[in-house]
């Protein structure tokens, strides 16, 4: 006999997610390495708000929420709250209870806008980074230094001349609202052409023979031992942005370290073989472990190629890829969707941060070896 299936009736009853939550389920594991870290912000927090007004989303659910959207790859923050509202777990995890409404996305978007001004996503990298010296889960004195391509959330229509707020002569009637636009012919480069869309973002290619793209850089530098970032910043590119981004996430590496002379080694790749760069390296007591270049004299020679260090940091330095291809396969850093350096940094350091916590949750689980 066919049974018939029976619409599920009103029902009220009582249960506790926590109980619903597996204890071996990687959200859990990534909660207990987060509320620890938000109780230490509270105070800087409270420093945020006024004391009178309307109470807004509590910062360290926003916070919470911006992990879960790194975490599981959730494209916007609109259907981030389509997620939250839908899913036990992500209820949970960002301290929503089940009848509880989920924040509007404007609401929710505000509120984000205010924590983007205070320097919050660099208090959580760093709060992040005093659990790894806490285990002592990196290296204090081996690093590697890099930096990738992250395009901006503009198109190259967008990329006009500077002064002028159309092109009417190179935009055909077609569609008003997407115009076709021919460049074939036009010369177009940084110095006489801005994005409409984005400004601050810049037309640059990685590499020879590869597509220009409006894009920022995102620089990171990790340590040699398991792969940690250590130090990360997003910024406008030009031709020298990554050895002076390097050079500065070197000094506040020290500044971190409060160490001032101590040896340290430094490898890249042989974008950073430039006499200044090594020179500077070196004034600053760090060893410079970049791969040579074929096309013209090398500013490292045997007196440091020669040292088994240096043949190690050259395999080291791989591992900064496994970062970038985290960020750019998981972490939404393939296409920002945010415009603005200050913005575009503020979520480079973020994911960064995340990308940390993923780590040190497989190394205090003991699944890699150090």
């Amino acid at each position: 006999m066919h049974g018939l299936e029976k619409p599920l009736p009103p029902s009220f009853f009582f249960f506790d997610p926590d109980q619903r939550i597996p204890a071996d389920h990687p959200l859990r594991e990534i909660k207990n390495l987060i509320d620890p870290i938000l109780e230490d912000m509270s105070e800087f927090f409270d420093t945020l708000y006024a004391e009178s007004g309307r109470p807004s989303i509590p910062p360290e659910q926003l916070l919470r929420a911006l992990v879960l959207q790194a975490l599981h790859t959730i494209r916007s923050e609109r259907l981030l709250m389509e997620h939250i509202d839908l899913h036990l777990a992500y209820r949970w995890f960002v301290g929503l209870s089940a009848d509880e409404p989920v924040w509007d996305t404007t609401v929710f978007s505000k509120n984000r806008d205010r924590l983007v001004g205070q320097d919050v996503s660099q208090r959580f990298f760093e709060e992040i980074r005093k659990i790894i010296d806490q285990h002592d889960l990196a290296s204090n004195e081996h690093f590697s230094v890099d930096g990738t391509q992250l395009e901006a959330w503009a198109s190259l229509k967008s990329f006009q001349l500077k002064g002028e707020d159309d092109q009417s002569e190179s935009r055909s009637g077609d569609d008003p609202g997407n115009p076709s636009v021919d460049f074939r012919g036009q010369k177009r480069c940084n110095d006489t052409h801005a994005s409409k869309t984005d400004p601050e973002s810049r037309l640059y290619r990685k590499g020879a023979g590869k597509e220009a793209k409006l894009s920022y850089l995102g620089n990171i530098l990790t340590e040699n031992r398991n792969g940690l970032v250590m130090q990360a910043k997003a910024c406008i590119v030009s031709g020298t942005a990554e050895r002076e981004t390097a050079l500065a996430l070197v000094g506040q590496e020290r500044e971190w370290q409060e160490a001032e002379v101590k040896l340290m080694t430094l490898g890249g790749d042989r974008g950073y073989d430039v006499a200044a760069f090594t020179e500077t390296l070196r004034e600053q007591h760090v060893t410079p472990h970049v791969a040579q270049r074929q096309d013209r004299s090398s500013s490292v020679d045997g007196r440091t190629t020669r040292h088994p260090g240096y043949g190690i940091s050259q395999r080291k330095r791989k591992r900064v890829e496994e970062v970038f291809g985290w960020g750019k396969t998981i972490g939404l850093l393939r296409k920002l969707v945010y415009r603005g350096e200050k913005l575009v940094n503020w979520f480079f350091i973020l994911r960064m941060g995340i990308y940390n916590l993923i780590r040190i949750r497989k190394l205090l689980r003991g699944t890699v070896t150090a």
